[in-house]
């Protein structure tokens, strides 16, 4: 009885910790929300990690059947808040093997470890890049 109440308590502390990586992984850093609209007109909020180059900045969606990717496929303009500014926001996606490299350079080099650590959770072998400007 001991003996696998020890192990319980094994579990539950491994899933704790595990949860609590994970969670510091996601969100420890800069994460923004990206508000798009969805085919009813609805808006859809989603919270994303976002690497800034020069006068833009990117996002990934991490496969293409991302709710959020399909909305802006639909509607590419959408609102951007960070911390407590929000601004209307041009998205291009960028399809193809250098974007998908280029925006796993950029969130590896701005997220660090826990970039890899999400790495492990999600397979982001079929991310899409989606460039991120200032609407006109």
């Amino acid at each position: 009885m001991a003996f696998s109440m020890r192990w319980l308590l094994v579990a539950v502390v491994g899933l704790v910790l595990f949860g609590g990586v994970t969670l510091y992984a996601l969100e420890g850093r800069e994460v923004v929300v990206l508000r798009t609209t969805d085919e009813h007109g609805s808006p859809r909020e989603t919270r994303v990690w976002i690497a800034d180059e020069g006068d833009h900045a990117w996002i990934e969606a991490a496969t293409p059947e991302r709710a959020f990717y399909r909305d802006l496929l639909a509607h590419p303009e959408a609102e951007l808040r960070r911390g407590d500014r929000s601004s209307r926001v041009q998205a291009a996606p960028v399809a193809g093997a250098e974007a998908h490299a280029h925006i796993r350079t950029l969130l590896r080099a701005k997220y660090g470890i826990a970039d890899w650590w999400v790495g492990l959770l999600q397979d982001t072998s079929r991310s899409v890049a989606v460039r991120i400007a200032p609407a006109s």
